[in-house]
């Protein structure tokens, strides 16, 4: 059964917490019963820490009653992708081939959820080395949409969008390397929040390490900027770490964006958006006119579809990392998966570098546009849903496992921070995302026109109860 507290935001929680209102364990016990009971159906999660939780809940309390300063996530539940380091946990990434290992360490994401109060239940699903944006893979098989069982809720965050959109836990942690938390919030109806690129550590070395972001999905803009606040720093274990101050994320969720000045594009110059799902991310970009932005529509943001950088950069980095077990163990890995990783590595040297000076130039495009805009919008996906066990959706056939989601993988070519949040419902009473993307280190301003946007949207549309509690 559900009750208020799976649906309250983390901020009302943390604040329970603090009064002794609400009980860390009680709030532990709820999340892995929700977890346990919503397996079956919605396969959110593939490993459970149960005892590992309990006794984190049980630290967490006593501190509350013995009056000990508490930290930014105190007692309040948290899933970690399968993609993230947990210390003794299986750290497969979704894949056959690494069913057998276990982390050594966290990762510094981790460690700062811990440090902070958290209570970390469980791992969740991920597509195989977050290489496809739905949900499902060999090891761990279809995760599922918490408000229509037949679709999916995207990837490669699967998981961590079911687990909070069914009202598991109030936020988890996910990562980001050409949308993976961008595409399931635009689908499940929640924020999906990747900051700067390092500005959240990444480490151990991701297979994609140019690309890989750590981010937050909540079910609105402050929880996941209260996440991604007591996560984000400098890290020396990851080259790439931001070493400035964190922006005051929470700060900017409540801060006005007159003056903004907001581009909006629905295509990019060369997406092929349902024609109802741009309407409705476009009414929700015009809306913030109404709070003082100064909104423009901009067609061609860029001169082609940046899909063959990103393809080279990524999938080559997943198959020179999984090159012995394409050679030698090819049954274990997903076909289709496999069959992008083979035309990666067959690049050339010379056609590489030349995709990299390319990337370097597709940056120098958007320092100049942000020049003269704060933030872009545009639509998040091109659709409103997906059916679970589909990798591309029907009429985008000609698109590849992740260019069919035309608008996220540019600003992991960049770095830059972007955001999504929901729009509204299309007519199949799906949610439809909107993407935020704000210029280098501009996470302050994602934040505070993500929070614009949500302060115009229909009541209560992200927060359907899970069809099966």
């Amino acid at each position: 059964m559900t009750s208020d507290l799976d649906f309250m935001t983390a901020l009302d929680l943390r604040r329970l917490v603090a009064t002794r209102a609400v009980s860390p364990v009680e709030l532990t016990e709820r999340a892995l019963a929700r977890a346990e009971a919503s397996q079956a159906t919605l396969n959110a999660f593939c490993h459970l820490m149960p005892e590992e939780a309990r006794a984190a809940a049980r630290a967490a309390e006593d501190a509350v009653m013995r009056g000990q300063p508490l930290g930014l996530l105190h007692g309040l539940p948290v899933s970690v992708k399968d993609l993230i380091a947990v210390a003794g946990v299986p750290y497969a990434s979704g894949s056959r081939a690494m069913a057998g290992n276990v982390a050594a360490a966290d990762a510094p994401s981790v460690e700062r959820l811990r440090a902070a109060g958290a209570i970390i239940v469980g791992k969740t699903t991920t597509s195989e080395f977050g290489a496809k944006p739905v949900g499902d893979s060999p090891l761990t098989g279809i995760t599922r949409h918490p408000w229509d069982l037949s679709r999916t809720p995207g990837g490669s965050s699967a998981g961590a969008a079911a687990s909070v959109a069914a009202g598991i836990t109030p936020f988890a942690l996910g990562t980001d390397g050409g949308g993976s938390l961008r595409i399931p919030a635009a689908l499940t109806g929640l924020v999906g929040l990747k900051a700067q690129f390092g500005r959240v550590p990444v480490w151990p070395t991701s297979a994609t390490p140019t690309l890989a972001h750590v981010g937050s999905l909540a079910r609105n803009v402050a929880d996941a900027a209260l996440l991604t606040t007591a996560v984000a720093g400098h890290d020396p274990r990851d080259p790439f770490a931001v070493a400035g101050p964190v922006p005051d994320l929470l700060g900017a969720a409540k801060a006005s964006v007159a003056g903004l000045r907001v581009a909006w594009s629905a295509t990019l110059g060369y997406a092929r958006p349902d024609p109802e799902v741009a309407a409705i991310a476009r009414a929700a970009a015009m809306a913030l006119a109404d709070q003082g932005a100064v909104v423009r529509e901009v067609e061609a943001v860029f001169e082609s579809d940046p899909a063959d950088l990103w393809t080279a950069e990524f999938y080559a980095g997943i198959g020179t990392r999984l090159r012995d077990v394409l050679e030698t163990r090819r049954d274990l890995l997903d076909p289709a998966v496999a069959d992008v990783l083979d035309a990666a590595l067959a690049q050339e040297m010379r056609a590489y570098y030349e995709t990299v000076f390319a990337r370097y130039a597709l940056r120098d495009r958007m320092a100049r546009f942000f020049a003269d805009h704060d933030v872009l919008l545009s639509p998040t996906l091109p659709i409103s849903a997906l059916e679970a066990g589909r990798n591309i959706p029907a009429g985008l056939e000609d698109r590849s496992l992740v260019s069919w989601a035309f608008y996220t993988y540019p600003f992991n070519l960049t770095g830059q921070p972007a955001a999504s949040v929901c729009a509204g419902l299309a007519g199949d009473g799906m949610p439809v995302g909107l993407q935020i993307v704000g210029r280098s280190l501009g996470e302050a301003e994602v934040v505070r026109a993500a929070a614009a946007v949500e302060r115009t949207k229909p009541p209560g549309y992200n927060l359907r109860p899970f069809l099966g509690q």
